[in-house]
């Protein structure tokens, strides 16, 4: 028999029987192969910022070069255990919604349907003079005939999160970038960049959804989110605020730690799972 240490035992205690809203970040991802910023052992990265990425062609090209690599990884990466117990406790009922930092889609791909996107999908691109908005693999395509063989003679390339990879200076160079369609404009991954604000009606959806729990007495539940940047950070800070429950799930310390009712440091797959069956094991119980 399976022995659960304290932690996650007081999680489940104060977990069973509520409505739970669960915000995610990239550590819940990492078990699908897509690295973090910041989990431990995680090597110091700077992503690109917003105003870098708009300077001009030479940092679009940069960006796009690395994310072309990347991308052709990325979209294979699959659900892990985590993603699909949310996914299961979406469709048994406690899980309202799903608040997630990561721009991978994955938590769609597992079945989850309550989900807000708060960073964007990496899936999508637009354009930044005329806002059309296309899917990823069709520009995938287009990178491809505009650089054949370009992915292949890389090689093997060191993974970044977010679909990124490394590469060489001189290999960025050479690569051909690809323009809106509709108005020649510049694309850009449909995602917020660091230096970029997330837009205002997704944050007010998202704080509606952790609003919802006050009046039935339900919980939030944090999964692989270091809480590092605020635009996580705050709906933790706006439920410990109105009363709301706080469980924490995450390896390592996080910026919530002091605002939490009970902190696991342990890895998101094997917890969610546990919580997953567990409130299955009593929805048949119930019955």
């Amino acid at each position: 028999m399976h022995v659960l240490d304290g932690a996650v035992e007081r999680a489940l205690d104060l977990l069973a029987g509520r409505s739970l809203v669960a915000l995610t970040g990239a550590g819940l991802s990492t078990d699908s192969g897509i690295p973090d910023y910041r989990g431990p052992g995680s090597p110091n990265r700077t992503p690109m910022t917003f105003q870098e990425f708009r300077s001009g062609a030479d940092a679009r090209r940069r960006y796009w070069a690395r994310s072309h690599v990347g991308w052709t990884r990325m979209a294979r990466a699959a659900p892990n255990a985590g993603h699909r117990a949310l996914a299961a406790l979406e469709r048994s009922g406690p899980l309202r919604g799903l608040i997630t930092q990561n721009v991978d889609g994955l938590h769609t791909d597992a079945g989850s349907r309550e989900v807000i996107d708060l960073h964007g999908r990496v899936a999508d691109v637009v354009c930044l003079d005329c806002d059309r908005r296309t899917p990823r693999a069709d520009l995938a395509a287009r990178l491809t005939a505009l650089n054949p063989g370009f992915v292949e003679a890389v090689g093997p390339a060191a993974e970044r999160p977010d679909g990124d990879a490394e590469l060489d200076q001189v290999v960025v160079d050479g690569f051909r970038l690809a323009d809106c369609t509709g108005c020649g404009g510049p694309l850009k991954p449909d995602v917020v960049f660091f230096g970029e604000n997330v837009p205002r009606e997704r944050v007010a959806r998202a704080y509606r959804m952790v609003d919802a729990l006050r009046p039935v007495g339900g919980a939030l539940l944090v999964a692989g989110s270091s809480l590092t940047v605020m635009s996580g950070l705050r709906f933790v800070k706006h439920a410990h605020k109105h009363g709301v429950p706080v469980v924490i799930v995450n390896r390592g310390a996080t910026r919530g730690d002091a605002l939490a009712d009970v902190l696991v440091g342990s890895g998101c797959s094997e917890v969610l799972s546990t919580l997953a069956a567990e409130a299955a094991g009593a929805g048949r119980a119930a019955g």
